[in-house]
């Protein structure tokens, strides 16, 4: 067990907070997403090697037993929004993790399944979400967990088209007078209002809030954008 003292508890902003429990290839890809989007990350895994792997790296990076929810408790887990098991190869102890994280209470938990029959299980024993590592990539599971992209997809040089909740900075104006292409680099092609039709993008295009927004352009640019306030 590596050194921790088990009575201090880590304080993180509620909203901004996710612990990720295994540190494989899946697990450390979306940890190291969510870093760079700006998150508070502790990582949890059994094993030693991973634990030092990553200790620089994240927030905080810590050996332990996530079967145990006495250990999970005294490393402030049940203070997390968000929770990844990540666990690899170890179906029993990817189940157990998942039972203990549902008895802390943590309202959004998120689970990497080998099978369909794994994800299923998760499901009813508490996984809010399943994702399949042939199927998702760890970036674009960080992206969703962040709630700021619905869905996106990326291409290889980094260029996506992603749905996303019209930000705050562009309510109530239309798309020539909020300048976004200009502001942000990024091109809204199309808004979907809720009970209307699909419509495609145009200068005069109103955004109101509530509005959903297709966006293409960088990954990057579209991340700043769709988590643009003011």
């Amino acid at each position: 067990m590596a050194n921790f003292l088990f009575s201090e508890k880590f304080s993180f902003a509620k909203g901004d907070s996710v612990v990720v429990i295994g540190l494989g290839r899946f697990g450390g890809s979306v940890a190291q997403s969510l870093m760079r989007l700006g998150h508070d990350v502790m990582g949890i895994d059994r094993d030693a090697a991973p634990v030092h792997e990553w200790a620089d790296l994240l927030t905080h990076a810590v050996q332990a037993d996530s079967t145990n929810q006495q250990v999970l408790r005294q490393l402030g887990v049940a203070d997390f929004a968000h929770a990844i098991v990540g666990i690899g190869t170890d179906l029993a102890a990817s189940l157990l993790t998942i039972m203990t994280l549902t008895e802390l209470g943590i309202p959004d938990i998120w689970v990497k399944a080998r099978t369909a029959e794994h994800g299923q299980i998760a499901q009813r024993i508490g996984a809010h979400h399943v994702v399949y590592p042939e199927k998702e990539m760890g970036e674009r599971v960080a992206h969703l967990i962040t709630g700021r992209m619905i869905d996106f997809i990326e291409f290889d040089d980094g260029f996506a088209i992603a749905k996303i909740h019209s930000p705050a900075s562009s309510h109530n104006s239309t798309l020539a007078d909020g300048q976004i292409r200009e502001k942000f680099g990024v091109t809204v092609v199309g808004l979907k209002r809720a009970s209307q039709d699909f419509q495609h993008a145009t200068p005069g295009t109103q955004v109101l809030p509530g509005d959903l927004l297709i966006v293409s352009g960088p990954t990057h640019l579209i991340q700043k954008f769709a988590g643009h306030s003011t």
